[in-house]
């Protein structure tokens, strides 16, 4: 049997050499053996011919090296782990419960940097070896996820669920939709023009459930619901014309979609149903390209000059 980094296995304790630890190995003479050192050693120290179950990982010198400490990963296996700090050359350290981290290695990461990961950012990765044996990360694959993940119910139709980001693309983002009691998860897909604002790898996001495909999928959306949506932004554009001078904006029916997308944060035809509602309660008026604030409407902020009409 091949000790192997990333592995849980049991070996007998056969000799104690202080003030190092003991020294394990598969048989009672003979074969390598493996320093569990006194510091790895969580309970009582074992004797002479005991039976010990740990987790071999490599020291900061490279020997192979043991702990009775829990590992949250283990060699070939999948799980979500927390981003605990991050090195510009060599990548992502992950926490993996041992007082150690698991790199995951720059190259896995998007092109782009700002779909980087930060700290604290969960990663679904699986444990592999380098060359050299070495335990390493790298990003979960979907024959990775399928194994593991459920088909979403269609119950979780409108739902609002938590999701990570496992994988960015231009178009939008995949995601692991948390399975709660059910399971680890369900796999999803987060469009751009549903997002509120860009996602990262590894991000952790709550989102609407708005189809449930027949393999079990879901897309989901960060955007609230029309009707939800059309109050939220019929309120966050009256507050905006309240703190204007004048209480007016350069923006209308008339306006473009990218210069409302880009002011906003919202899509055209959202920006029209908060206008229409605010100006079927006489709140506003539009009067061209400019949205104007009717006596109803409240008091604009003090003018500070003539307003411009440049935004």
């Amino acid at each position: 049997m091949t000790l192997a980094a990333g592995t849980i296995t049991t070996l007998l304790a056969r000799r104690e050499v202080a003030p190092y630890g003991w020294f394990l190995a598969e048989e009672e003479e003979g074969g390598l053996e493996v320093l569990l050192p006194y510091g790895e050693i969580l309970g009582e120290r074992p004797e002479a011919g005991d039976e010990v179950g740990v987790f071999l990982f490599h020291d900061d010198k490279g020997r192979i090296t043991a702990t009775t400490r829990e590992p949250l990963i283990t060699l070939g296996e999948m799980r979500r782990l927390k981003m605990a700090d991050f090195h510009p050359r060599f990548g992502c350290f992950l926490e993996i419960g041992i007082g150690r981290q698991l790199l995951l290695p720059i190259k896995e990461l998007p092109e782009k940097k700002e779909q980087w990961p930060q700290e604290g950012d969960e990663l679904h990765v699986v444990m592999k070896h380098d060359k050299e044996g070495r335990m390493l990360a790298r990003l979960a694959k979907l024959e990775d996820f399928e194994t593991a993940v459920f088909r979403a119910p269609s119950s979780w139709h409108h739902e609002e669920k938590i999701a990570w980001v496992t994988d960015t693309f231009r178009d939008g983002v995949f995601v692991l939709v948390d399975g709660g009691v059910i399971g680890f998860g369900a796999l999803g897909y987060i469009p751009t023009a549903s997002m509120t604002k860009p996602l990262r790898l590894g991000e952790k996001v709550l989102a609407r459930v708005t189809q449930v495909k027949d393999d079990g999928r879901v897309t989901l959306s960060m955007r609230s619901s029309k009707e939800k949506g059309r109050l939220e932004d019929s309120d966050r554009l009256l507050e905006f014309l309240r703190a204007r001078p004048g209480g007016s904006m350069p923006y209308s029916d008339e306006s473009p979609a990218d210069a409302i997308q880009r002011r906003f944060g919202i899509s055209k035809s959202a920006f029209k149903r908060a206008i229409g509602k605010l100006m079927k309660e006489g709140l506003v008026i539009q009067q061209g390209s400019w949205t104007k604030l009717t006596e109803a409407g409240g008091s604009p902020a003090p003018d500070a000059g003539k307003d411009s009409e440049k935004e």
